[in-house]
């Protein structure tokens, strides 16, 4: 007959056997020439497909010397900061930027338009959906509320399971059209039912934006300012798309090249970018951020500044793991372009909304951190500002809640996943299955009366 067990101190105790018998020696890892994380030691990614969406620049070539460069991201072609800059102060760019990633190609004025035209008469969810679905079960994770719906939606969908170009293309859009609902909606549930406030469901309207839909639903009286609407639009096209190799869009193409659908690709693409390494980063960047006002008598102090940063590094304050959250990228190496366009809007913004001392002790630590970054470790690809560390302050003086910060990246990126996820059914046909070393030693069985 079982006895009763202590459940918590049974799986402590085990716990402990998994972080002693799942250690692997680090010099295996060298002695095999293993690339943890699929990087070199130099921090440059291993070559595992290609692709024809985007590129990211941190290097370039110089008489065949890998030498830093400043950073550049291109969508299908085209540099990203020029587009931002030539779709001009009276346009918004995010649905023509949508347009070209999944497509290849820039819109005509009538493209753009049939575009649009069919991005609104997605933006619907099914009768009760929202009642149903959203807001029973609901969470303070949105991430997992956005990817239980996701999942949900499949049962909707009687072609669910077919993989074939015109259908995956019909639900990307779909998907794509609806995500913004489901992050907001999922935001006022869980404010509703966690935080007592009171609820607001306000539907989409097709003649705006997918910047200006946000704020509409996500504001009680649905309204916002053309600055404020702008730079989200601004913020949507910077988060689109980055490359194939980053974590999420890696998982994308290896989840899609399995022969799975739609539904189940863009719910594992939303796990791994919730992660704090990947897009929950910008979060972490305002902790930190609050941290130093609580600590720091005079955070414009530079002396003081750069003291308590110091700290951070040798992990003695903040959360203890030596880091300076939102400085360096695994790519860039002087710049991140996507931190320079934002930091154009953010001072802007900034004196709109009051908060110039918050923007200067943001410039002062992008300014001051690199040195004391580099003065303490080698950094391969050298130490600039990342997107991340504007893009939570940004969404903070939009009066997003931090709840928020993450889905409103994959609101963005959930259109680099749609592209990859066709380019990978395009091109492919097998399966992406890397090797993983086994450096177990092999074992007889012993019978159950002879284990001590």
């Amino acid at each position: 007959m079982q006895k009763n067990v202590d459940t918590r101190e049974f799986i402590r105790k085990q716990s402990e056997i998994c972080s002693t018998n799942d250690l692997i020696p680090a010099e295996l890892y060298t002695q095999y020439d293993v690339k943890k994380g699929l990087r070199d030691k130099y921090g440059k990614g291993v070559l595992t497909g290609l692709t024809n969406i985007s590129r990211v620049d941190g290097f370039i070539n110089v008489d065949g010397v890998r030498t830093p460069c400043e950073g550049r991201l291109w969508y299908r072609g085209y540099d990203v900061v020029k587009m931002i800059k030539g779709r001009g102060s009276r346009r918004f760019g995010y649905e023509e930027a949508t347009y070209l990633l999944l497509f290849g190609n820039l819109p005509t004025k009538q493209q753009l338009n049939d575009f649009r035209c069919v991005l609104g008469e997605y933006r619907v969810l099914p009768v009760t959906f929202i009642r149903d679905v959203i807001m029973k079960a609901h969470s303070k994770d949105i991430m997992n509320s956005i990817t239980k719906s996701v999942l949900t939606l499949a049962a909707y969908d009687p072609n669910m399971s077919d993989c074939s170009i015109d259908n995956v293309l019909r639900q990307s859009l779909q998907l794509i059209s609806v995500f913004p609902m489901l992050a907001v909606y999922g935001y006022q549930a869980y404010s509703y039912y966690d935080c007592d406030n009171s609820m607001y469901i306000h539907r989409p309207d097709n003649n705006l934006s997918t910047a200006e839909n946000i704020l509409r639903m996500l504001r009680p009286d649905s309204k916002y300012t053309e600055l404020e609407a702008k730079v989200l639009d601004i913020a949507l096209i910077l988060h689109m798309e980055h490359g194939g190799g980053n974590n999420s869009t890696f998982t994308t193409r290896v989840v899609t090249s399995t022969g799975s659908d739609t539904y189940s690709v863009l719910a594992a693409a939303l796990s791994s970018l919730k992660g704090p390494k990947h897009g929950g980063a910008n979060i972490k960047v305002n902790e930190m951020i609050a941290d130093i006002k609580k600590n720091v008598d005079n955070p414009l102090d530079e002396e003081q500044l750069t003291d308590y940063l110091k700290k951070i590094l040798d992990k003695q304050a903040f959360d203890g793991m030596g880091l300076i959250y939102g400085m360096g990228h695994a790519v860039y190496s002087i710049s991140d372009p996507r931190a320079m366009v934002f930091k154009a809007f953010v001072k802007e913004l900034a004196q709109a909304k009051g908060r110039e001392d918050d923007f200067e002790l943001f410039s002062m630590i992008e300014r001051i951190a690199p040195g004391l970054i580099e003065e303490r470790r080698h950094a391969f690809t050298g130490v600039s500002a990342n997107v991340d560390f504007y893009s939570g302050f940004v969404y903070s003086m939009l009066g997003i809640p931090q709840e928020l910060f993450t889905p409103l990246f994959s609101i963005a990126r959930v259109v680099g996943w749609s592209a990859h996820r066709i380019e990978e059914l395009v091109n492919s046909g097998k399966i992406i299955r890397p090797a993983y070393q086994s450096v177990m030693s092999e074992r007889e069985y012993i019978s159950i009366e002879e284990r001590e």
